[in-house]
């Protein structure tokens, strides 16, 4: 890095403000005036006249307390307009990690494989600092890559102070827009934790200028390998944001079902209610599984899941009301969007009368899902569809649609989900959110949510924990 971005202290380069040393004597304001003529205070104050100089901007210096006036951190100069980048920056604390070490190509992956190289015994045949060699065929001639040493544990297993300069560092490495010369930032914590020391687990950091575009736009840097390797560095999802004022106000939030508003996959559930053939719930979670990878196309695994399920009597929609378990915080999240005026949308690629069902409980406002063909005379399912399949492009045209039916610019329209088939409707949507997705799906979506509790959405929006408190309370 050159001079101007090496920094020997954190808060000294990014803290605003610091309270002045009073000598041990001084406990409160009167004791600080009487003894105001004995005390030596070295002041320098600068005429302000209403418009900070940026030659010489107003600045205040007494013991202990430096400041100056002046607008870059905050507001631009009238009739210029700098483009800020607003990172949330997520703790992992549901998912440690801990030393990597590469498995062995002749026994596959060890129940240790996270141990230190340093540490790796018998489970191991390859040297830490080899690359296999001993089947051309299945390794690559180049090593492996190995992932980056987790720092969290030597400098706090949360968003630490050491955290946010490590990332300030890396953003300053980026090209500034021509003209820009200096990077400044701020930063809010959003949660802390519940344990004595009140650690933060969610961090918002506004940098000001963001990347010079001509560089490397947004989409680019959400996918860049620094922000990776960051990202496995201190074990944080990073969700990278243009600082616009829809950011801050949705008006529509639509979700998948399947993995995202509920845990299971419907089709699933409907699959282990047959005994005849026993493999069939195998089968078809096979199916499910590669479909939502994006290995299979999601209509044509669709259709091949519900010839499958052909027999089944209409009432197991009913009986499987009682069995679908809602994701935790999505109570919650709804209750806070609705409370906020936020208009809210379930896109499924599963079952209408389930779908239907589950939006009444959770009181969301529009519901879509596939319809199944049911005998009448037998009342069972035929194994077959009724009209066009939701998958990915009909949950992009419905999401296209109900904006437009709200009166809502997509700007301000945000779409969840976790699979292969929600990828259009989430690039659509102003915000596309990952929720413990499927690794290309991680990959593609502007932000992701690897938490426990989907009520971290609203952190997006720039909400803290007293904020959300607030928007749930019953």
């Amino acid at each position: 890095m050159t001079a101007s971005m090496r920094s020997s202290s954190f808060l000294q380069e990014h803290q605003q403000y610091r309270p002045p040393h009073k000598p041990e004597n001084h406990y409160g304001i009167d004791t600080v005036v009487e003894d105001f003529q004995a005390t030596s205070v070295a002041r320098e104050i600068s005429p302000f006249k209403g418009i900070p100089s940026p030659e010489n901007p107003p600045k205040i210096v007494e013991s202990g307390l430096s400041h100056e006036l002046s607008h870059p951190n905050c507001t631009p100069r009238l009739g210029t307009r700098v483009e800020k980048l607003v990172a949330t920056l997520f703790y992992r604390s549901s998912a440690p990690r801990i030393s990597n070490a590469i498995p062995s190509p002749q026994r596959g992956p060890s129940p240790q494989r996270n141990r230190s190289p340093s540490l790796r015994g018998s489970d191991s045949d390859i040297p830490p600092t080899m690359a296999p060699g001993s089947n051309f065929d299945a390794f690559p001639l180049e090593p492996p890559v190995t992932e980056p040493e987790p720092l969290d544990h030597l400098y706090g297993s949360h968003v630490s102070p050491m955290c946010i300069t490590s990332f300030l560092h890396l953003m300053s490495t980026f090209p500034l827009p021509p003209g820009s010369t200096d990077l400044t930032s701020a930063h809010r914590c959003l949660k802390l934790d519940a344990g004595p020391e009140h650690h933060p687990q969610v961090v918002e950091l506004t940098v000001s200028p963001a990347p010079s575009v001509d560089y490397l736009s947004l989409a680019e840097l959400r996918k860049h390998e620094l922000i990776y390797r960051f990202e496995r560095e201190w074990n944080v999802d990073v969700a990278l944001r243009a600082d616009t004022l829809w950011r801050r106000y949705p008006r529509l939030v639509v979700f998948d079902m399947d993995s995202t508003l509920i845990t299971q996959e419907v089709i699933d559930l409907l699959a282990a209610t047959i005994r005849d053939p026993p493999d069939l719930a195998a089968r078809v979670a096979d199916i499910t599984h590669r479909a939502m990878l994006g290995e299979l196309e999601f209509d044509s695994a669709f259709r091949e899941r519900v010839k499958l399920l052909a027999g089944l009597p209409a009432t197991i929609f009913q009986e499987l009301r009682a069995v679908l378990d809602v994701t935790n915080g999505v109570r919650p999240l709804l209750r806070a969007l609705k409370r906020l005026g936020v208009k809210t949308a379930v896109l499924s690629g599963g079952f209408l009368p389930l779908t239907s069902w589950l939006a009444g409980e959770l009181g969301i406002d529009h519901a879509h899902a596939n319809e199944v063909v049911i005998d009448e005379a037998t009342g069972r399912l035929t194994g077959e569809v009724k009209g066009r399949i939701v998958g990915k492009e009909r949950k992009r045209e419905l999401l296209i649609e109900i904006a437009q039916k709200e009166g809502i610019s997509l700007e301000q329209v945000v779409a969840v989900g976790d699979g292969a088939n929600d990828l259009l409707m989430m690039g659509a949507a102003g915000l596309g959110v990952a929720w413990n997705a499927k690794p290309r799906v991680q990959m593609e979506a502007s932000a992701r949510l690897n938490g426990d509790s989907l009520l971290d959405l609203l952190h997006l929006f720039g909400f803290s924990q007293d904020d959300i408190q607030q928007l749930t309370a019953e």
